[in-house]
């Protein structure tokens, strides 16, 4: 069986170039990546050493579940009890449910839920949690982070970056529990006698907003961690240390439309003939048919090509939907994806007679030729 290999560009995977660099935000630090693959989109100082504010919770509660169940009840401890600024308010030996505490951190950004959720989960011992905070850190490889306190109020030494933030933001959302509370708005708890309201004001607003993070205060400014999701893909922003709240979620909205505009989804294979295959005794070639299509989502303006491997001519008889080739999609060195080419119809060996007349007719053929 001969095979033919055949290489084009798919003008398809072409079209759309990528738009102009990405806007430029008013913030000390930002960065915008694919949360699917990783692709670092556009940055700025990302891996300077700032202060992040109430961001620092999600790694609170990162640690807090792995020693805590959203469902244990738990004890408020008196010292997180009165931590300032942002409260629930809880109140010294209030018995709530740990899942209320996720949501006081994670939606209305509540300190004295984040410094309760540490307490619970180290025995009283806060340092101790903070401590564990830095150790997964170090696994999760935030290089330019360090904890000094659960809830992420100012304190020296206490800092990340907007590259780490997009890390732990990532692996935050790995969690079901987060990523259910993150997209809320507000929600009730403690038995319904307490609503919470979150500080994301572009949830809701922002097509496809899924979370995940503000934080405020004097030494941070205004900070967040965004993530919008597209079929396919999940672009994660991170503004650190805009001057204002309404210049922050501007920012924020202008980074997120750019990100997700530079993705499109494209059928790369679709289950149309990509050749034809030469039949024995005269019989009209055989279309080769994608077995399935192959879609994937690919960045604007990067070039995509297609590799066809496939057979000349083949032996009868073929059966429909016999696997025959193939088609690869290649990007670069990255192979995309690879369909299976198969026979589009069925084409039986003929019998005897239906041979012999076959190659009479051929030999009178050749005969007539070369008299001719």
């Amino acid at each position: 069986m001969r095979r033919l290999l055949a290489v084009c560009v798919l003008a398809l995977a072409l079209a759309g170039a990528a738009q102009a660099r990405a806007p430029q935000p008013d913030a000390r630090a930002f960065y915008v990546v694919n949360g699917a693959n990783g692709e670092v989109l556009a940055a700025h100082a990302a891996h300077a050493r700032v202060p992040i504010a109430s961001i620092t919770k999600l790694m609170t509660v990162i640690v807090a579940l792995q020693h805590l169940q959203p469902d244990d009840t738990v004890s408020v401890n008196a010292q997180a009890s009165r931590v300032g600024e942002s409260r629930i308010p809880l109140f010294p030996g209030e018995r709530i449910l740990v899942h209320d505490l996720l949501e006081g951190a994670l939606i209305q950004s509540a300190n004295d839920a984040a410094d309760s959720l540490a307490a619970a989960a180290s025995g009283g011992d806060i340092p101790r949690f903070v401590g564990w905070m830095n150790e997964q850190a170090r696994r999760l490889g935030l290089r330019d982070t360090h904890f000094v306190r659960p809830d992420g109020l100012d304190a020296a030494g206490h800092y990340s970056s907007a590259r780490d933030v997009a890390v732990l933001a990532r692996v935050a959302m790995h969690s079901p529990v987060v990523r259910e509370i993150v997209r809320k708005r507000s929600d009730t708890i403690a038995g319904g006698s307490v609503t919470v309201h979150t500080w994301n004001d572009l949830l809701g607003v922002f097509p496809g907003l899924i979370g995940v993070k503000t934080g405020h205060t004097g030494a941070a400014g205004w900070c967040e961690v965004a993530a919008a999701r597209r079929s396919g893909y999940t672009i994660y922003v991170v503004v650190l240390g805009s001057p204002t709240r309404a210049r922050r979620n501007d920012d924020l909205e202008r980074l997120l439309a750019w990100g997700v505009s530079q993705y499109r989804t494209l059928t790369l294979v679709r289950r149309v003939p990509y050749g034809r295959a030469a039949l024995g005794y005269g019989r009209p070639a055989v279309a080769l048919v994608a077995a399935a299509p192959l879609v994937r989502v690919l960045r604007r303006g990067r070039p995509v090509v297609e590799k066809i491997v496939a057979p000349t001519a083949v032996s009868l008889p073929v059966d429909r939907g016999q696997l025959l080739g193939r088609i690869e999609i290649w990007s670069g060195k990255e192979r995309l994806g690879t369909r299976g080419l198969v026979a589009a119809r069925a084409v039986p060996r003929p019998g005897v007679g239906g041979r012999v007349r076959w190659y009479a007719t051929r030999t009178v053929h050749h005969l007539f030729g070369l008299f001719s």
